[in-house]
């Protein structure tokens, strides 16, 4: 099969790989698309210690099932892989599973991943493609479960309803933005900023979502002011953005994984009881509902996808390294 290949630091090759072979409770799925996420760019960069060249990344997944149970059938790929019997998969919360992995990782197990013509996959993470849901765009069902898990987990911290809540958005790539369609169009909240360094992704997010938009450094950005945070970047300059900007009581959701340490003003946080809630991924409960969401356009339009073909993977990965790139989200057509 053809694949694009991560080989080294920013570097990526398309090259003949090995097929995956079908192994027992698995399927082997013709990939039709796969989405370009945030962790895919941190190992890019050398800086993801899960992912280790060589190695095939993605796993934002969409495609037809060629060989196993149900031959030919339209799916998409929850990628979360867990063992189902510790308590945290029996209760309901796999996503905290400690031994979960995801495809395109090879630490602690290999799993090549989704940026190739054919992934292997266990049944129990295979899901029919909503009737209302194109293909190609189907792979966005990933990074929409995890907005949805870590909108619903500040959610329910806050002290008033969303609805009536003053929300900042860190980052429009795909994550701030799904966060800010769900908060806006599924929750009702009516008083969003969102905030990128990137003009022309700012630009390309505000077409679909309703909320102003600023450059960090923006004087609209208010100290002690919002009810509730999204740092969808995660570097040590956008937790103080937050912060800064969070009011007494309020409710920080820190998603973003650019920046492992750095300065915070745990002062503040302590004297005037800011919650800070670190989230990474999804419950099996949150796919499901997160299907139903595209399947009812409830977040409406996602023509802010750019696609490529599979084969200019390499060159999609420099524009978003470059911030040349004006879409939020890039996938890759197999």
């Amino acid at each position: 099969m053809q694949a694009l290949v991560y080989t080294d630091t920013e570097t990526l090759i398309y090259r003949e790989e090995k097929n995956p072979q079908l192994v027992k409770g698995e399927s082997i799925i013709k990939v039709s698309a796969s989405g370009i996420c945030g962790s895919d760019m941190h190992a890019y960069h050398g800086k993801d210690e899960r992912r280790i060249p060589p190695l095939i990344l993605g796993h934002e997944i969409s495609g037809v099932i060629e060989k196993g149970k149900e031959s030919g059938k339209k799916v998409v790929l929850n990628p979360l892989i867990t063992c189902g019997a510790c308590d945290y998969c029996k209760n309901g919360r796999e996503h905290l599973c400690n031994k979960r992995i995801i495809l395109g990782m090879n630490r602690p197990i290999m799993r090549q991943g989704g940026f190739a013509e054919y992934v292997s996959i266990p049944d129990k993470n295979i899901y029919e493609l909503p009737k209302n849901l194109n293909m190609k765009e189907a792979p966005i069902a990933e990074p929409c479960a995890v907005s949805l898990h870590a909108v619903e987990l500040g959610e329910k911290e806050l002290f008033k309803s969303i609805k009536e809540s003053k929300a900042l958005v860190i980052g429009a790539g795909a994550i701030g933005l799904l966060c800010g369609l769900i908060i806006s169009k599924i929750k009702k909240c009516e008083d969003i900023v969102i905030i990128d360094p990137n003009d022309k992704r700012l630009k390309e997010a505000l077409k679909y979502l309703d909320a102003d938009g600023f450059k960090p450094s923006d004087k609209n950005i208010l100290s002690d002011y919002f009810d509730i945070v999204f740092d969808t970047v995660g570097l040590e300059a956008t937790r103080q953005q937050a912060i800064k900007s969070i009011k007494p009581g309020g409710i920080i959701i820190h998603i973003g994984l650019t920046q492992p340490t750095g300065n915070f003003n745990f002062r503040k946080a302590t004297l005037q009881e800011i919650t800070l809630i670190g989230t990474y991924c999804y419950t099996n409960n949150d796919f499901k509902k997160t299907l139903n969401i595209l399947n009812n356009k409830e977040i409406g339009s996602l023509e802010w996808i750019e696609y490529r073909e599979l084969k200019e993977g390499a060159s999609a990965f420099k524009e978003i390294h470059n911030a040349s790139c004006a879409s939020p989200k890039i996938i890759l057509l197999v």
